[in-house]
Order: structure tokens, then C-alpha cells, then sequence
């Protein structure tokens, strides 16, 4: 009889120090995941995905801060909860860097003759408008083009081969209505922001 006690008391041991902490630490990493995709969704305009994602997300948090209301003394699940608040926050911000969602616009600026770059650009099937403009160093060409984010390394590239001197920036776009942009694999582009229509190319 003793030693079943024993035994129950190190198994529940285990799993008040152990079992529970990992659990709520893993539904913090979910939870707190969806919560960054859900901001990022809501900063690029996919209105009809983040409340989807929402829902979800507090749901999972809804347990986790249960299990902890339960377990107010065990310090090992606020440990626990607090870790995979700052874990579930990273990996919320890889894969939304994985997933490479929405559109960026591109500005470069260059004294050299752009004429090759936007050429190559275009042969890409990425829309680009050129502009004469005037720097602190004297003329200047301004590029502009926007274009997703999955193909950004693409269109990256192709700057750093014909202008590496050239100066550029890169912002998000909230909305796109209209543009030229690359085909994909599969030749049709669905536009995430109204899953009813497509890219329309033109422009």
C-alpha cells in the first residue's frame, strides 16, 4: 500500500512539473503563433482569414490560462506559460515569413542608365514605371514596381545584378487593385483579398 502511494505521488510529480508545463507551453506557442498571423493579417488587409484565426486563438489560450488557473501554485506552468508566450512569437514571425503573404512595392534609385534593369524587370513580367528625378548628387532615375512577396528575392536579385550601387527600398502594400506581376506555376493568380477575383494584368 505504500509503496503504490510512492508510486502515485511521483507519477502525479510528474506531471505537475513535467506533463502540465509542457502542454501549457506548447498551447502557448499555437495560441500565441495565430495571434501574430492574426495581426499581420489585419495589417495587410486579409479581412475575411484573421477572424478565422482569431477564433482559434483564443480558444487555445482559453485553455492554457485554465490549466494555469488550476495549478496556481506550480510555479513551473508560469514558467512554462511566460516561455511559450516569447517561443510562440518567434515562430509566429517565421512562418508568416515563410508563407511570404501580400504585396511589396519596390523604389529604386539609381544615377546610372536604368534602361537594362527596367528591360529585365519587364521580361520578368513585373510592372515597373520609371521617373527622372533630381538627387543631392544630381539626375537621377527612380524605379517604382510592386509586386508579392514570394517573388521579391526574384526581382531583388535582378537589381543587384545590373545596379548593386543603386539604392532601394521595400514596404508593404495594404491593397493592390491592379498590376502586372509574374506567373506562377500553375498560370493563375488568386488575389487573397478578394478569393473571387484574379490578378489582372495591364497597366
Amino acid at each position: 500500500m505504500v509503496c503504490f502511494m510512492w508510486e502515485f505521488a511521483v507519477s502525479g510529480d510528474l506531471f505537475a512539473w513535467v506533463v502540465l508545463p509542457s502542454l501549457i507551453f506548447m498551447a502557448r506557442i499555437c495560441d500565441v503563433s495565430l495571434g501574430t498571423l492574426r495581426v499581420i493579417f489585419i495589417s495587410r488587409g486579409f479581412k475575411r482569414v484573421a477572424p478565422f484565426v482569431g477564433f482559434f486563438e483564443v480558444i487555445i489560450w482559453l485553455l492554457a490560462i485554465g490549466q494555469v488557473m488550476q495549478n496556481v501554485g506550480n510555479l513551473a506552468s508560469y514558467i512554462a506559460y511566460g516561455g511559450g508566450f516569447a517561443a510562440g512569437t518567434y515562430v509566429g514571425m517565421a512562418v508568416e515569413e515563410r508563407l511570404s503573404l501580400g504585396n511589396v512595392v519596390i523604389r529604386i534609385i539609381t544615377q546610372k542608365d536604368a534602361g537594362q534593369l527596367a528591360g529585365a524587370l519587364r521580361k520578368m513580367n513585373v510592372g515597373v514605371t520609371t521617373m527622372d528625378a533630381t538627387g543631392a548628387t544630381g539626375p537621377v532615375t527612380v524605379l517604382l514596381s510592386v509586386c508579392r512577396r514570394q517573388d521579391l528575392p526574384r526581382v531583388l536579385s535582378c537589381i543587384n545584378r545590373y545596379h548593386p550601387a543603386s539604392f532601394y527600398t521595400v514596404e508593404e502594400v495594404k491593397t493592390v487593385k491592379e498590376g502586372i506581376f509574374p506567373r506562377g506555376r500553375g498560370g493563375i493568380h488568386i488575389n487573397w483579398r478578394d478569393p473571387h477575383g484574379f490578378f489582372r494584368k495591364g497597366k
